[in-house]
């Protein structure tokens, strides 16, 4: 340096300066940089976890006896107690005693909850058809003892498919024998239903300790 005359210095002063210049440029733009895209991919991270969030919804349409019935909006994965307590929770009268609070919901499901005076009118009915139904099955239980006692086939009551049942007697004789009945009334005796075309004695020796009137 003590060779090099003032204008020299001045020059290697100048260069100095503008590396130092470009050095720091370069750093601080650099920094900039990153700092810009940081903020950039938090916003876009924030806007997708938003969206995410929204994808997530679900709609639900609740109904009777809860406070505001209607159309809710729940995160994925709600169960029915949600359900309820976003409808404004459940009526006095409700009968959540058989309603799974914790089934997991789906997009679009309707979920009504019940009064007590529903659930109350909903087993009468049950009872009554219950009632009905044993009714049927006992008249059903008496036609068939009719039809068939202690094992053996009353003639005048049996379908053709039981007189079919009898050794000896076909389908075709066994519409004979209701033809019988129809024309001339009920059997007084087994034995006449020898008359029947197509039943002769030795037939008759096949079915006698099977039939009754």
């Amino acid at each position: 340096m003590k060779n090099l005359n003032q204008k020299q210095k001045k020059i290697i002063l100048i260069i100095i300066l503008v590396i130092a210049l470009i050095t720091y440029y370069y750093l601080y733009t650099k920094n900039n940089t990153e700092e810009i895209n940081n903020e950039n991919l938090e916003i876009t991270n924030n806007e997708t976890q938003e969206e995410s969030k929204e994808e997530e919804k679900i709609v639900v349409h609740i109904t009777g006896a809860v406070n505001k019935e209607g159309i809710v909006e729940l995160q994925e994965g709600a169960r029915i107690a949600d359900a309820i307590e976003k409808a404004g929770g459940a009526k006095e009268n409700a009968d959540i005693k058989n309603i799974n609070l914790a089934t997991i919901l789906e997009d679009g499901m309707k979920v009504h909850i019940p009064t007590i005076e529903e659930t109350q009118a909903n087993n009468e009915n049950i009872n009554v058809e219950d009632n009905a139904s044993s009714q049927i099955a006992t008249e059903t239980t008496n036609i068939t003892s009719n039809t068939k006692t202690q094992g053996k086939i009353n003639i005048n009551t049996a379908t053709q498919g039981e007189l079919d049942t009898l050794p000896g007697i076909g389908p075709s004789t066994a519409a004979k024998i209701i033809d019988y009945r129809k024309e001339n009334g009920k059997f007084k005796s087994i034995e006449e239903i020898k008359e029947v075309s197509g039943i002769g004695d030795a037939k008759y020796e096949k079915i006698k300790e099977l039939i009754i009137i």
